[in-house]
């Protein structure tokens, strides 16, 4: 099958939106300065202070759908896997972030943290749903 346009387009755009998520990771994880200073003393405590168990539902929601872009652009129809491991990542994560951190997202970022989740949740069901359609029309192999 003739692979259409859109999947170069939805593959090259997804692996731009993941390569963000991927810079935020890395730069908290080793703990860059100069983009920490953009953080309130809140956030900065936030972070310092997650548990291990988050981190890794963090770093599993990132890299899974950095790898599911990947895959994407591969026409591979792992991409669909992929994206929902991201996605059971970012929902551990997340249970984390609003219901169990004290104080929580919430508390710290105000209605940004719901805005800015809520959109990662929609672009990653969207890109999950987007791979599953491909997969079952048999343009990812």
């Amino acid at each position: 099958m003739k692979t259409p346009l859109h999947l170069w387009v939805v593959a090259v755009l997804s692996i731009l939106w993941n390569a963000g998520g991927a810079y935020d990771y890395v730069m908290t994880q080793f703990r860059n300065i100069a983009y920490l200073e953009m953080l309130t003393p809140e956030q900065l405590l936030y972070i310092v202070n997650a548990p291990a168990w988050f981190d890794a539902a963090w770093a599993t929601g990132v890299w899974a759908s950095v790898v599911g872009s990947v895959l994407l652009l591969a026409r591979s129809r792992l991409a669909v896997a992929a994206f929902a491991v991201s996605l059971a990542g970012l929902a551990v994560s997340s249970i984390y972030s609003f219901v169990i951190a004290q104080p929580n997202s919430i508390a710290i970022s105000g209605s940004f943290a719901i805005v800015f989740t809520g959109v990662v949740v929609v672009v990653l069901v969207a890109l999950w749903g987007y791979a599953r359609a491909m997969a079952r029309r048999g343009v990812l192999r």
